[in-house]
């Protein structure tokens, strides 16, 4: 908690040292208040964000890899299609 620790001091370091205790409890007061907002707000490391990134790009990937594959067989459903349609005129 290192940026927690810069926050905390430079707020609770204006106050005049002799006020100690005073300090000491502002400083546990913003410290629980922080966490409870940043609990509150659901953040994710940035392990797991890192993790849920790379899992959305094998996602992505595959599913332009289905894509591309439906595409194709539709293109060849389409080409039987107008085969079958062109045949069945040519025995009449």
């Amino acid at each position: 908690m290192p940026n927690f620790d810069t926050f905390f001091n430079s707020i609770t370091d204006v106050l005049p040292k002799s006020l100690l205790t005073m300090h000491q409890d502002l400083e546990k007061n913003l410290r629980v208040a922080l966490d409870s907002g940043l609990r509150k707000m659901n953040l994710v490391t940035r392990e797991e964000f890192e993790v849920q990134t790379a899992v959305l790009e094998r996602t992505r990937s595959r599913l332009e890899a289905l894509e591309a594959r439906v595409a194709l067989l539709e293109g060849a459903r389409q080409e039987a299609g107008l085969f079958d349609q062109t045949f069945k005129q040519s025995e009449t």
